[in-house]
């Protein structure tokens, strides 16, 4: 029989055995790990600081462990087998997560010096970060915060490559290795001036549709709005539209709404009611905190509101991330100080 590149028998092949995590030798997936970067028994040897041959006989142990070939030599190296590359992944986080374990100090809130990152709208950091940052000069008084617009497209692969560490929203889809955790449920409102024509009588569908609308639509979402979502490579969250101006639309009702003004964050909206007869319908707490602020009043809704989770989502490499629990629990605590 001829022998490969490792010093293995070509046609002994490993028979498959059933494998217990508890008999194997961890460092062999080390050199898993370094055959399947390099592609090369000597180079693997070269990053382990072993000898080729210890690099072989790890090989072969790994092999009968795991029943199977892993790396055949082929043209360009030690090509990986299929069973070799369903293994990469998982081996790979799972060096690194040992790693981090052996090398992180713990989180302490008290003594920590870190800049956390999110994106948000204007709507969930009126009603979050007030609440957020009170705990956070207490617990942890060296934390920063650095809060991005919702509205950027790219949101995701900002999760992914690490540039944000959560973001919080209103979501539909969203893609693999992603963890989200409902922060609380919103409502929505229909909001006016004061003295408005339609707090003198029972407000009806119809007599919304006799005054122009003004309209919160986050960037990109012109194009989506019939259905509310804004996408972005398998993600969708979702935006703050005139629902009644759609509802009546779809339903083929004898009846022209108009959204007058449109425009990117809900800061703009309280302005541009309490000047004019305009129209908006607002998440209910941010609709009572502008009524605080400006004058203004909620409508009695003539139909039932729709409620939506006001999430919050962040990647699932966050479960390594001591400091990144510890403000997600922050969060989560600060969320029943939330006025209902």
């Amino acid at each position: 029989m001829k022998s490969d590149a490792t010093g293995r028998q070509k046609n002994a092949m490993p028979q498959a055995s059933t494998m217990h995590i508890r008999m194997v030798d961890l460092n062999l997936f080390r050199v898993f790990d370094a055959l399947m970067l390099h592609r090369s028994v000597r180079e693997a040897s070269r990053l382990l600081s072993v000898s080729p041959s210890a690099v072989s006989h790890a090989l072969n142990r790994l092999r009968e462990t795991i029943g199977d070939e892993l790396f055949i030599p082929g043209e360009s190296g030690m090509e990986p087998t299929r069973r070799a590359l369903e293994l990469a992944t998982s081996v790979r986080e799972g060096l690194e997560s040992f790693a981090l374990a052996l090398t992180v100090k713990p989180f302490v809130p008290m003594e920590a010096v870190r800049t956390f990152r999110s994106a948000a709208s204007d709507h969930t950091s009126v009603i979050i970060l007030p609440l957020l940052v009170k705990r956070l000069v207490k617990s942890a008084p060296q934390v920063d915060l650095r809060v991005f617009p919702l509205n950027r497209p790219d949101v995701v692969r900002q999760l992914n490559r690490g540039e944000i560490d959560l973001v919080i929203g209103w979501f539909g889809e969203l893609p693999n290795g992603m963890r989200r955790a409902t922060l609380f449920r919103e409502e929505e409102a229909i909001v006016v001036r004061t003295g408005h024509p339609l707090t003198q009588d029972k407000v009806t569908k119809e007599k919304l549709f006799e005054y122009s609308h003004v309209v919160v639509e986050l960037t990109g979402t012109e194009e989506h709005k019939a259905d509310g979502f804004m996408h972005d490579k398998g993600v969708a969250h979702r935006v703050w539209i005139e629902r009644a101006l759609l509802e009546f639309q779809d339903q083929n009702i004898d009846l022209v709404g108009r959204a007058a003004v449109c425009v990117p964050h809900f800061s703009a909206v309280p302005p541009l009611l309490q000047a004019t007869d305009l129209v908006a319908t607002l998440p209910r707490r941010l609709a009572l905190w502008a009524a605080t602020h400006f004058s203004l009043v909620l409508l009695d809704l003539p139909y039932t509101p729709k409620t939506v989770d006001i999430e919050m989502v962040c990647d699932q490499s966050a479960d390594r991330d001591s400091g990144l629990q510890w403000l997600i629990a922050e969060l989560a605590a600060s969320m029943e100080d939330l006025v209902h």
